[in-house]
């Protein structure tokens, strides 16, 4: 799932790299997602089987532009949600180690359910 939604965030800014990622020598681009996959966890079971995967990120966003903090974090929240992913609510502020940069974050959870099919 982390390839599935870098995919659809990438959309929205080009930049999305694992949270923690980059370097302590590597610029920060001028605004860029970081995602952390916080938990992938079975969902049902059928023969001693996972019948799914729930998967659960938290995704960033992080700007030098205030206003691009809000914007592309709604628009990444409703592009997810279109898309079969489960957020809720409009996301939390969350500090950057820049201080010319501010950033938001989301939780965002895709139920994963494969149906079972008997043989």
């Amino acid at each position: 799932m982390r390839n599935e939604i870098t995919a659809l965030l990438e959309t929205i800014c080009q930049t999305v790299r694992l949270q923690g990622s980059f370097s302590p020598t590597e610029a920060y681009p001028p605004e860029f997602f970081t995602i952390w996959n916080n938990d992938s966890t079975d969902w049902s079971h059928y023969d001693n089987a996972p019948t799914g995967t729930v998967w659960d990120f938290t995704v960033y966003f992080y700007s030098n532009d205030p206003s691009n903090v809000i914007t592309k974090t709604g628009a990444a929240i409703a592009l997810l949600r279109s898309n079969g992913w489960i957020v809720d609510g409009k996301g939390y502020d969350v500090a950057a180690d820049d201080p010319t940069f501010t950033g938001r974050a989301f939780e965002a959870v895709f139920p994963n359910l494969e149906i079972y099919q008997e043989d």
